[in-house]
């Protein structure tokens, strides 16, 4: 792809954070110049009469009514629990007061 500017591999792997080494840089630079070379052929495309869309099909709200069912006794829910207490669950604590 030669047509294109030239790509800054060391300013995008700075901004990466990213330490390459001159094999890497090399070919990263011709990966990125490929991509960018499949972008200007999507530019190409004339999408002028094309409304843009999030998804390529329709997509409808596919939710059911929101009616209430049956309903865990706290027993029932927490049976399985290795240990509870009050109607809760006991985990151990993961923050210090400190």
């Amino acid at each position: 792809m030669s047509e294109t500017a030239h790509i800054d591999i060391d300013y995008i792997a700075n901004l990466s954070r990213l330490t390459l080494t001159e094999e890497e840089k090399k070919l990263f630079a011709s990966q990125l110049e490929d991509i960018l070379g499949h972008f200007a052929k999507l530019n190409e495309i004339d999408v002028s009469g094309e409304e843009p869309m999030a998804h390529p099909f329709p997509v409808y709200n596919v939710l059911g009514q929101d009616t209430p069912g049956s309903v865990f006794t706290p027993e029932e829910a927490l049976a399985n629990a290795p240990k509870k207490r009050d109607h809760q669950l006991v985990v151990p604590k993961v923050v210090d007061d400190a």
